[in-house]
């Protein structure tokens, strides 16, 4: 989550209440009641923790119930008090504070600001860009709400308007960090790398100290694959917050690209005691005993993931995928069902669903999911390869043939792709055109046993019994039951 400035008493309002305190407030109260008014607004309008939010907490409550005071300077109590309120994560009570400064005065447009920050803090962004937009009537040159719904905007996807609001916070308020930071985000979002890295570097260079640009920097530099930068901008955003879980979690998976996957697991167990609430975190580690092999861990991670978020469609894909590779079918395409339900467009999902159609033999079926990823993305010849096989399976022989043709032109020498046009031929009788694309791809991989049987099963056509005998020998050596395989193709 973004860090929204908080703010207190403005600087042009420091006058209008300190001539109250002077003109009405020490003329009417007692003489230890006035001795303790400067302090009483010194630890109210702090609006850092350096004495503690408590004291915050403290000095406005005794502003707000002392007497002698202007409506204005009872609102600017209640919208401080609010503040510390909500830096003690306690948003209710911050949302009381605000309304009783807005009641007090509804043309003071900073408790309207406080108060969206608290509405997005619970999740309800309509009220928060409600507010936002009041302070904004209010106040056109107040740089902090234009930044909070920017952030809504960011919340929301609407990255164009995210990005509008957060120039304009960075034009009324040119040293505003975490609008950079958070334009950093959106940019990052819309592919921009090079306008995010530039924000996130303006941020850091504004305030120093803060994780979240670091950690953006890191995740510009993943993008680019440029691990040891990644590495060290979450290095260093660690080392400003040594509880900042993300970087933790983002540390493990620049450790996870390295291939050291043990590192990796250290760090996702970090971010996971920082942040236990965490479905990436876990699902992250998931991954990484799956590239361990350690299924069972793995299964885990994924279904904790999915326990904490129940429409977190990778955690479904890759547990789809460890029932799957347990030999689970129906188990996986449930899985892989409801992560398609949630995210329509989700690759891995709708891919490991065809997969494991194709495992249970329903091959109509996974036709219909390598139609999906072929209009996802035309230029992926696996997906050809895969749909030319299922076809010549079935016997769809003349719409298999030009699918294994777009997936060698794709990716010339394929042998899988090879394997599956040879097929299609050798169904369609024309042997010679078989036996070069079998050839072709043992040629490429000699341990192909699809080959191998494909081009025994040529031999004995053509009476070479001991040629056949060898390559389908070969074979089932590598796949003891290719023959009953071979004939549910229709090809004995």
């Amino acid at each position: 989550m973004k860090i929204a400035r908080r703010r207190t008493l403005r600087s042009d309002a420091l006058p209008a209440f300190a001539a109250t305190l002077v003109f009405v407030a020490f003329a009417i109260l007692t003489e230890p009641v006035r001795a303790m008014l400067p302090q009483n607004w010194e630890s109210c309008v702090n609006e850092n923790d350096k004495y503690g939010y408590d004291r915050q907490i403290a000095g406005c409550t005794a502003i707000i119930q002392g007497a002698g005071e202007t409506k204005d300077n009872i609102a600017t109590a209640f919208n401080n008090r609010g503040n510390a309120l909500r830096a003690k994560k306690n948003d209710d009570g911050a949302i009381a504070d605000y309304n009783q400064s807005i009641a007090l005065n509804p043309n003071y447009a900073i408790p309207y600001n406080g108060r969206g920050n608290a509405w997005r803090d619970k999740g309800d962004n309509d009220k928060a860009l409600a507010d936002y937009n009041r302070a904004i009537y209010l106040d056109p040159s107040y740089a902090t709400p234009y930044n909070g719904r920017g952030n809504v905007y960011a919340d929301s996807k609407d990255y164009e308007h995210a990005v509008s609001d957060y120039t304009q916070a960075i034009r009324l308020d040119p040293k505003y960090a975490n609008a950079h930071e958070g334009r950093g985000n959106a940019w990052r979002a819309m592919g921009n790398l090079d306008s995010a890295l530039a924000d996130y570097q303006d941020a850091i260079r504004l305030a120093p100290t803060n994780p979240l640009a670091y950690n953006g920097l890191g995740n510009v530099h993943f993008d680019r694959k440029d691990f040891d930068a990644a590495l060290e901008a979450y290095n260093e955003a660690i080392r400003f917050d040594a509880k900042y879980a993300t970087a933790y979690n983002n540390r493990g998976l620049v450790y996870a690209r390295k291939d050291d996957y043990d590192r990796a697991i250290a760090e996702y167990n970090q971010a996971i005691r920082l942040d236990p609430k965490n479905p990436a975190a876990y699902d992250n580690r998931g991954d990484a005993y799956r590239s361990k092999k350690d299924y069972d861990k793995a299964f885990a991670d994924y279904t904790a993931a999915i326990r904490l978020d129940a429409k977190f469609a990778a955690a479904l894909s890759d547990r789809g995928d460890i029932y799957r590779f347990k030999g689970n079918y129906d188990a996986a395409i449930v899985d892989y069902t409801l992560a398609i339900k949630i995210d329509p467009r989700s690759v891995a999902a709708i891919n490991g669903r065809a997969n494991a159609y194709d495992n249970r033999n329903e091959r109509d079926k996974a036709i219909d999911g390598y139609d999906q990823l072929i209009s996802l993305n035309p230029a992926n010849a696996d997906w050809w390869s895969a749909r030319c096989w299922d076809r010549a399976v079935l016997g769809q022989l003349q719409a298999a043939l030009p699918d294994c043709n777009e997936a060698l032109s794709l990716r010339p020498n394929d042998a899988t792709a090879l394997d599956s046009r040879a097929l299609v031929y050798l169904k369609l009788g024309d042997l010679d055109k078989a036996m070069a694309d079998y050839e072709a791809a043992l040629k490429i991989n000699p341990q192909l046993a699809g080959s191998l049987y494909g081009r025994g099963v040529i031999k004995e056509k053509r009476g070479d019994a001991e040629g056949a005998k060898a390559d389908t020998d070969a074979a089932k050596t590598l796949h003891a039951d290719i023959a009953e395989r071979w004939a549910s193709y229709g090809v004995q």
